[in-house]
């Protein structure tokens, strides 16, 4: 379980994270969603020690992880933008990353489900940006941990990889994985997920299912929900 305790996070005078209280079970899928500056991203670098709040408690499994760094081996992360040195070609940098990490890695069914063989060789630097996000998910799911924080999956895959990531997620999800999700894309939130936590101003304004969020916006679709939320809370 992952739980969140009075979180507060300021850059200068702007405050990101408002005194932000969150819990989230052991196993399953859940969006975290919000517009633009709603503190979204700063949320999670805070999950993963990249932002240090300035108050505020995060546990893991019962444990603080502020200021820790042996926690991070039980996460997956796979970051928004795929910013690769340039230089490297595909196989070095997993190459790499697998040295970094004191885990075994499967990136070989990865490699192949994702059509990346003929990549291997090739340099980041050359890659289109739907390849890049490919080798991100590669890097992200080969190896085996708890907790799975996924940025934007999604951004410029094919309709066929787009299949392939969501069949990853699922099965993830089987072996009681929780799985952290941000993404701008609605419909790929009411296919996958199975709780949201929306975001407005650093704080939560809604958690829990997405029917719920239905019936409470009386709306039909997602999209149109978290639109009625925004709208509300900005009157």
């Amino acid at each position: 379980m992952i739980q969140i305790i009075k979180l507060y996070k300021k850059f200068g005078k702007l405050t990101v994270l408002d005194g932000l209280d969150l819990e989230i079970k052991t196993g399953g899928i859940f969006a975290i969603l919000g517009p633009n500056g709603s503190g979204k991203t700063t949320l999670i670098k805070s999950i993963l020690g990249m932002v240090i709040p300035n108050s505020g408690e995060i546990n893991i499994d019962n444990k603080t992880v502020l200021k820790k760094w042996e926690y991070r081996n039980q996460i997956n992360y796979l970051p928004q933008i795929a910013n690769f040195p340039a230089n490297l070609t595909v196989n070095e940098l997993i190459s790499m990353v697998k040295n970094l990490r004191p885990k075994k890695a499967n990136d070989t069914d990865l490699i192949n489900l994702f059509g990346l063989e003929s990549f291997l060789d090739k340099k980041l630097g050359n890659l289109s940006g739907g390849t890049k996000q490919k080798v991100n998910i590669v890097l992200t799911f080969m190896f085996d941990s708890d907790l799975i924080i996924l940025d934007e999956p999604t951004t410029g895959l094919d309709p066929i990889s787009l299949i392939n990531l969501k069949e990853i997620i699922q099965k993830e999800k089987e072996k009681g994985k929780t799985i952290l999700i941000t993404t701008h894309i609605m419909s790929f939130v009411e296919e996958v997920a199975d709780e949201i936590v929306f975001l407005l101003d650093g704080e939560i304004y809604f958690k829990g299912d997405i029917e719920n969020l239905k019936i409470q916006t009386n709306q039909t679709d997602l999209e149109h929900a978290i639109a009625h939320l925004m709208l509300k809370e900005n009157v």
